[in-house]
């Protein structure tokens, strides 16, 4: 009796081995008509030592060459001909414009910074008609961990999602563990992690860092299988092989005995 509860254990743990994963698939909660609205869609903000693209245009070249050509303390000229300058937000968040002189930057959105110089310009009564596009030039987050193509992924849009980053970096590997990806945001001498189970929507889109800011981390950490393989058999016993090699040598021994 006792060999026989050995067998019948051992073929129940090698059918348990063999069972389909249940944290693979994404957003398991989602139903059909299912809705949901992250209430965290902050654009990206500059802060200190982001760089940024400048460019302006108008009806007079000279004007549009003396904006875009002019490099300040903090300033480089960038591209073929001339085509923006690119800044460093200094410390104390500002940049040095030409002719507008020293402008305090950090907190605004690409977009307010354009219509700030936009309205300056107009203003002053430098030009009639700007037209002002800022671009990031630095900005980028990083992706480590359990997915295809770890690295950092450049920020080239106003608003990046933790499902934008994941992307980019080619998806979570089949190791990767779904129901805890971690995000690291630094705040000054701050840091603060926080968590997010991509199997439950809600934990995504309602997560304080659905959207990302420039230089946080996502880190997906390995499943049970992926630490379990990192030491010499350590997977082993959860592979079907194993338990079938182990339910024939005990039967073998069965017959033996019993015979």
């Amino acid at each position: 009796m006792k060999l026989r509860t050995i067998i019948l254990s051992a073929a129940v743990a090698m059918l348990a081995s063999c069972s389909a994963p249940k944290d693979i698939v994404y957003f398991q909660d989602v139903q059909r008509g299912s809705e949901f609205v992250s209430n965290n869609s902050a654009k990206i903000k500059i802060q200190p030592k982001d760089q940024l693209r400048i460019i302006v245009s108008t009806s007079d070249n000279r004007l549009t060459e003396q904006f875009n050509l002019s490099a300040g303390s903090n300033s480089s000229t960038l591209g073929s001909g001339g085509q923006g300058i690119g800044y460093t937000v200094d410390p104390a968040g500002d940049i040095v414009f030409p002719v507008l002189g020293e402008i305090h930057v950090a907190g605004m959105t690409r977009d307010q910074v354009a219509d700030y110089i936009r309205r300056e310009l107009i203003g002053r009564d430098l030009v009639k008609d700007p037209v002002v596009i800022v671009q990031f030039m630095n900005l980028s987050v990083a992706v480590l961990g359990e997915v295809k193509s770890p690295g950092r992924v450049p920020i080239e849009k106003d608003k990046i999602t933790i499902l934008d980053a994941i992307a980019d970096a080619g998806d979570l590997t089949i190791d990767g563990e779904r129901t805890n990806v971690k995000i690291i945001r630094t705040d000054g001498a701050k840091q603060s992690v926080y968590e997010v189970d991509l199997t439950d929507a809600n934990s995504v889109y309602n997560s304080p860092v659905f959207y990302l800011q420039q230089d946080d981390v996502v880190y997906v950490t390995p499943n049970n299988k992926a630490r379990r393989g990192s030491t010499v058999n350590g997977n082993t016993l959860q592979t079907y092989a194993f338990w079938m090699s182990l339910a024939t040598f005990l039967m073998s021994i069965g017959v033996l005995v019993f015979k």
